[in-house]
């Protein structure tokens, strides 16, 4: 796996070099002090008769507040909250916002660190603020809202250098810290500042090492594929003040974060989603570079083992995808993601519907590093089965579409990011890293950008304030939230400079 360290200097690269555009301090509709800079729209693309009609919803990562804009870039309504978010924002249907916060003073504290679940109405009143962190277990990255009103969550959970050693843990890569393996949660909301936990996935009961064979998930790798090789993860790093200083000025480290804490997220699952249809759970998995996908008919006992739910597998994977080098699948030579981010199903009613989309970010990959978005056909019957090659890598072999730039090496966004198939059959891209959003036809061409021009609340003391944003998400004009209410440019705008 790419170490970590290798990683982010890209990364940093990438969002310093995005700040560097002309800013201006400037006001939010809340009267708050916000830096801007002036920039909206981009170039003569922005009214291509192709780009897809309606809104786009966004949280900058190190702002309080988060933004529906619509197609010509102007503000048409806000929320505030007074935690920055965890990175992931939702609109419901009822027109509540749906959102991660950071929650202060959690013992877990690395990149998409949140431990806090907080809903407003459309009018910004909060109605449910509840803490998704203990000493064992806090909320990172992204949610999924569920159709029956329930919501999917991403946890780490905290096990000591002790229990990762008796899991099979190889000590080269484990730091003293411990490790963070991720689990998965559905919890019932109970406004106005409770949840009840109703359904729960941990990867650490399904697990499997070839390192040490006095242990009871000693095995063959490449013959338990929904098992997990629990030294494919990254390991300790060497911290560097500089570089920990950075990570910290861009918001993907807490304040008190250390590289110690972001060794021991091994695994840094960074998006969930959910197929009604199949009842699956989709997962990206950043630092094993693969996608995966679990079993939701299962009760959580079930999702302890190995057997039952709709597929008979239990809690084991059911499909992964992107790096099968990591269970002996295949070689370096087959590895298709590197680092990717926002993983999800093309939805019913959208060209390739039932297909898979992912933001595939390019950190490690050979050579010129670039980003591209991959839409891929998985091989799923009817049931809900997913077949494989016999001894080695689920197919399919390629993407049945991708989006490059050109040159390929002209788009590079190591860092968050993520990508929406449109009603139309556009693409809606995030370049997280510098907060860019444009929408690409079929065919490549774009026709329609957008640069974020609002940051955090407070000037940055490592100079400019970054203007991150994890994911970027259409809104249809039809969409239910936005039934009988009318949306009008707020006063005032950000500036912007051509």
């Amino acid at each position: 796996m790419r170490p970590f360290s290798r990683v982010i200097p890209g990364l940093l690269l990438a969002c310093l070099a995005a700040t560097g555009l002309g800013c201006a301090p400037g006001r939010d509709d809340t009267g708050k002090v916000e830096r801007v800079r002036g920039i909206g729209l981009l170039d003569a693309r922005e009214l291509d008769s192709r780009a897809a009609d309606g809104y786009v919803l966004f949280s900058p990562l190190l702002s309080t507040v988060t933004y529906l804009v619509d197609k010509q870039g102007r503000a048409v309504h806000t929320w505030e909250s007074e935690l920055p978010p965890g990175v992931s924002v939702y609109l419901l249907n009822n027109g509540h916002l749906l959102r991660t916060a950071r929650h202060p003073g959690v013992p877990f504290r690395g990149g998409g660190q949140g431990g806090r679940l907080q809903e407003f109405d459309w009018d910004g009143e909060l109605v449910w603020d509840w803490v998704a962190a203990s000493a064992g277990r806090v909320q990172h990255h992204d949610i999924e809202p569920l159709p029956n009103g329930n919501v999917l969550l991403i946890v780490w959970e905290n096990k000591s250098p002790g229990e990762a050693r008796r899991a099979g843990r190889r000590s080269d890569l484990l730091g003293l810290g411990g490790l963070w393996p991720d689990a998965v949660l559905e919890v019932e909301p109970r406004p106005p500042d409770d949840a009840r936990v109703v359904w729960e996935w941990h990867l650490w009961d399904h697990l499997i090492q070839d390192h040490d064979p006095a242990l009871a998930n000693f095995g063959r790798l490449s013959e338990h594929p929904g098992l997990v090789d629990l030294n494919a993860g990254r390991g300790p790093e060497r911290p560097s003040e500089a570089l920990l200083s950075r990570l910290k000025a861009l918001g993907y480290l807490g304040r008190d974060g250390t590289l110690a804490d972001a060794a021991a997220d091994f695994v840094h699952t960074n998006s969930i989603a959910y197929n009604l249809r199949l009842d699956q759970i989709l997962l990206s998995v950043n630092q094993y570079s693969e996608i995966w996908i679990l079993d939701h008919s299962t009760s959580t006992r079930e999702a302890s083992g190995h057997t039952g739910g709709r597929a008979g597998r239990g809690g084991d994977l059911l499909y992964r995808w992107g790096n099968p080098q990591v269970f002996d699948g295949g070689t370096h030579e087959d590895r298709q993601l590197f680092a990717q981010h926002d993983a999800s199903w093309i939805p019913p009613g959208h060209p390739g519907a039932g297909n898979l989309l992912v933001f595939n970010n390019g950190a490690g990959r050979p050579g010129d590093g670039y980003s591209s978005v991959l839409e891929i056909a998985p091989p799923v019957d009817a049931d809900g089965r997913y077949r494989r090659h016999p001894g080695g890598a689920f197919p399919p072999e390629g993407p049945v579409w991708q989006y490059t730039a050109e040159p390929p090496e002209s788009f590079y966004a190591d860092f968050i990011s993520g990508a929406q198939r449109l009603m139309n059959g556009n693409t809606l891209i995030c370049s997280g890293p510098d907060g860019r959003f444009f929408e690409v036809t079929r065919e490549g061409d774009i026709v329609w950008s957008y640069l974020n021009p609002y940051s955090g609340n407070a000037p940055n003391p490592a100079g400019d304030p970054p203007y991150s944003v994890f994911r970027a998400t259409h809104i249809p004009p039809h969409h239910p939230a936005l039934a009988g209410r009318t949306l009008e440019p707020l006063d005032p705008q950000p500036r912007r400079d051509r």
